[in-house]
C-alpha cells in the first residue's frame, strides 16, 4: 500500500519541527528515516499514525487522507510500534498481542481460532512464544519491545510504522527484528538511529536535518562521507567485509584512524548464523 507525505509541515510548541517534507513510499518497500536527534523523524511519522496533525500538507495511505479515516479504518491500514510504549497494564503477553486483532472485530467480538493462530505466529516470529503467560509489566525493556512488534504484526495492516524499533534491544535481537520486518512484504517506514541497520535492511533511506529532507535514495548512494559529515558531524568510512558494506565512524575532532584507514569491525553475522 502506497504512503504519501505531501508538503508536510509540523509545528509543536510554536516551533516548526518538520518543514515541507514530501516523499512517497511505494508498496512493499522498507524505508528508513534517519537523522540526528531533533531532526523531525518521529514527528513526521506521527502524522502518519495521527498522533499529531500537520500544520501544512497531507498524509495519504492508498490515496486517502489519513485524517478522513475512521479509527477502525486507519488501524486496519496502519500498525505502529513505538519506541517507548505504555505497557504498565495488567495483561499477559498473549493478551497484549491479541489486542492487535481488535480492528478486525465488531464491538465486543470474541477472538476466533484464526485470531489465535495469527497471534501465535507473530509471537513465534518475534521469539516471545515462551513468554506468552508472563505479565507484560514483569518483562525487560527489550522483551516488551518484541511484544509490541508481535502485536503490530498481529494487526496485519499493510503499512507498518516503526519508531526507533531497536530501542532497548541487544544486537542479536536488533538484527532479528529488522530481518523479520524486512521479510514481511509490507510497506514499512522506520525511524532509525543506527545507520548500519538502515544500510543493511532498508531499500531506501530518507535523511532529515532540522526538519528538512536533505537526501533520499538507496543507502549505498546516499550514505556518503560528505553527507554524514554535514548532517551528523562525524567522519565516516565505508568498509567492505565478506558479509556487508559497513560504516565506521569517528568524531570530527578526534583522530582514531591515525594510519588513514578505519579499523575493520568484526563481521556482522548473517540471519542463518544468528538462528543456528
Amino acid at each position: 500500500m502506497r504512503v504519501e507525505f505531501d508538503d508536510v509541515s509540523v509545528v509543536l510548541g510554536g516551533t516548526e519541527v518538520v518543514h515541507r517534507a514530501s516523499l512517497t513510499v511505494e508498496p512493499g518497500t522498507v524505508v528508513g528515516l534517519v537523522g540526528p536527534n531533533g531532526s523531525g523523524k518521529s514527528s513526521l511519522l506521527r502524522t502518519l499514525y495521527r498522533a499529531v496533525r500537520p500544520s501544512r500538507g497531507t498524509v495519504r495511505v492508498d490515496g486517502a487522507d489519513v485524517r478522513t479515516l475512521s479509527g477502525r479504518q486507519h488501524a486496519r491500514q496502519v500498525a505502529v510500534m513505538l519506541q517507548d510504549p505504555h505497557t504498565d497494564f495488567d495483561l499477559s503477553v498473549h493478551e497484549v498481542v491479541l489486542l492487535g486483532r481488535a480492528p478486525h472485530h465488531a464491538s465486543f467480538g470474541r477472538d476466533t481460532v484464526e485470531d489465535l493462530r495469527i497471534a501465535d505466529d507473530a509471537m513465534r516470529r518475534t521469539g516471545i512464544d515462551d513468554l506468552a503467560a508472563r505479565m507484560v509489566g514483569t518483562l525487560s525493556g527489550g522483551q516488551r519491545q518484541r511484544v509490541m512488534l508481535a502485536r503490530a504484526l498481529t494487526q496485519q495492516s499493510p503499512v507498518l510504522v516503526l519508531d526507533e524499533p531497536s530501542n532497548h534491544l541487544d544486537i542479536k535481537h536488533q538484527l532479528e527484528l529488522m530481518s523479520t520486518v524486512r521479510g514481511l512484504g509490507r510497506t514499512v517506514i522506520a525511524a532509525l538511529h543506527d545507520l548500519n541497520l538502515a544500510a543493511r535492511y532498508c531499500d531506501r533511506v530518507v535523511v532529515l536535518d532540522a526538519g528538512t529532507v536533505v537526501a533520499d535514495g538507496p543507502p549505498a548512494a546516499t550514505f556518503t562521507p560528505e553527507l554524514i559529515r554535514a548532517v551528523f558531524g562525524v567522519e565516516a568510512r565505508v568498509l567492505e567485509d565478506r558479509h556487508d558494506r559497513v560504516l565506521a565512524f569517528r568524531r570530527a575532532d578526534a583522530d582514531i584512524f591515525p594510519d588513514g584507514a578505519a579499523p575493520v569491525p568484526a563481521p556482522v553475522p548473517t540471519e542463518s548464523e544468528i538462528s543456528s
